[in-house]
């Protein structure tokens, strides 16, 4: 299956909430779901009762497409996450947002996650000092994300840097603005991932079937 591209707020309104993926928009006014809060579809405002696996299956999707994952993707990071040591749930988490932009997205190089994976597989980051193009790399804690010297000038992301500040930064990474650079201090936590609000237990179940 290919990546989703149709409208955005089609995927917040199937999901319930504001998956966040238009930017500043998702802030506003202007969101989808807070114009329109029930799904999409001729008979989207008659919601009907969900069954148990609908409900893992949506907040599957609602993970999956919060972060830009294929099917194929995101179960792989799941088939890691249980291999690790501790809870699957929050492992699946941390995976996700260890990825490189995911971290690009967070630092606030760019407004969404679907742009955060262009300027990565375009080249415009180094990892460490290293010119990385891979979106799915896991960054560690200690690793400094930086923007490459003729990047700098790009005025779009420049204007997303300046527009960060409104969307707030995590505690586990901190932003040299001056210098375009940023670093990781620390896994995440599960109490700071609260945004959009993931109910990870329903995956597993999904998945344990």
């Amino acid at each position: 299956m290919g990546r989703y591209t149709g409208p955005s707020c089609r995927l917040c309104r199937r999901a319930g909430q504001c998956l966040f993926l238009k930017g500043d928009r998702s802030l506003s006014d202007k969101c989808g779901i807070r114009r329109r809060d029930y799904p999409p579809g001729q008979h989207g405002a008659r919601r009907s009762k969900e069954s148990e696996y609908g409900k893992q299956l949506r907040e599957k999707q609602q993970m999956r497409q919060t972060y830009g994952l294929r099917e194929k993707q995101f179960r792989n990071l799941f088939e890691k996450a249980e291999r690790m040591r501790g809870v699957t749930g929050e492992n699946l988490l941390v995976l996700l947002e260890r990825r490189l932009d995911s971290i690009v997205y967070r630092l606030g190089f760019s407004a969404t996650r679907a742009e955060a994976r262009l300027l990565v597989s375009h080249g415009h980051f180094r990892v460490n000092g290293r010119k990385t193009t891979i979106p799915s790399s896991l960054v560690r804690p200690g690793d400094v994300v930086e923007l490459r010297e003729r990047s700098r000038k790009i005025p779009k992301i420049n204007e997303n840097l300046d527009a960060a500040p409104r969307r707030g930064f995590p505690s586990w990474v901190v932003l040299d603005r001056p210098n375009y650079r940023g670093e990781v201090k620390t896994l995440p936590m599960r109490e700071e991932m609260t945004t959009p609000a993931f109910e990870e237990r329903l995956i597993v179940e999904l998945y344990s079937k």
